[in-house]
């Protein structure tokens, strides 16, 4: 990402984190891609297909599908863990499609989340590892950031009292 570009990213995330405050409602997104958005949910792959619905979907900390943000859409997204979980076929592994990747991964990281990605083979061929993985990520951030949490007066006054 050239220099300039990547200044008006900044200014874009900050202008958002000071409209939507620190821990975004919801993070920015381009109406535009919305339909598409839409479309590759009705023409999922094999592989998103088989991880929405044998884990995703029933999991009990929520995820999206096909989730806008910035001007990206991400295969899959836990608002609560900020969490973007990428299946990528063949086209995400010659030359272009990984700078691609890389650049998007630091676009997405500016608004502190963390992009977990798999292989299309991975998932049809070590399903459980996936999905081990994506639950230890998810818990990981969700414990990180409850302790981030200021706790109430009347927390902290009972964790200094005497047992």
């Amino acid at each position: 990402m050239d220099a300039s570009k990547a200044s008006r990213r900044r200014e874009f995330v900050q202008q958002a984190s000071q409209q939507q405050g620190d821990d975004f409602t919801s993070l920015p997104y381009q109406n535009k891609l919305i339909p598409r958005a839409k479309e590759l949910r009705k023409g999922a792959t094999k592989q998103e297909n088989h991880l929405w619905y044998d884990f995703l979907r029933s999991y009990p900390v929520r995820f999206q599908r096909q989730k806008t943000i910035d001007h990206f859409i991400a295969d899959f997204y836990c608002h609560a863990a900020k969490l973007i979980i990428e299946l990528d076929g063949s086209q995400h592994y010659n030359e272009q499609g990984l700078a691609r990747d890389k650049e998007r991964t630091a676009i997405l990281s500016e608004y502190d989340v963390e992009v977990l990605r798999f292989s299309n083979t991975e998932v049809e061929n070590d399903f459980r590892r996936v999905c081990t993985v994506i639950d230890s990520a998810v818990n990981k951030r969700m414990r990180a950031f409850a302790e981030e949490l200021p706790q109430s007066p009347t927390a902290t006054a009972l964790s200094k009292r005497e047992p």
